[in-house]
């Protein structure tokens, strides 16, 4: 007497979780953004002033080597 074959199902042989490849177009290579440092901005002082479409900006360094920008 011999015992029927038991064969998987389908579903028992595909992964449960199916992770799917997704393929970013390549970006434009974004202008160069000119950098300058906070030291040369503040020269030595630690607040300066930036005046902006006639609004006046605060750039502060904090006790803590932060910068904060206030209007």
């Amino acid at each position: 007497m011999s015992h029927p074959a038991v064969l998987p199902q389908p579903t028992d042989l595909l992964p449960r979780s199916h992770g799917l490849l997704r393929l970013k177009p390549q970006a434009a290579a974004a202008p160069a953004v000119r950098r300058i440092s906070s030291q040369a901005l503040l020269a030595g002082e630690r607040e300066l002033v930036i005046t902006h479409e006639g609004s006046e900006y605060h750039l502060r360094l904090t006790r803590n080597d932060k910068l904060i920008l206030t209007k």
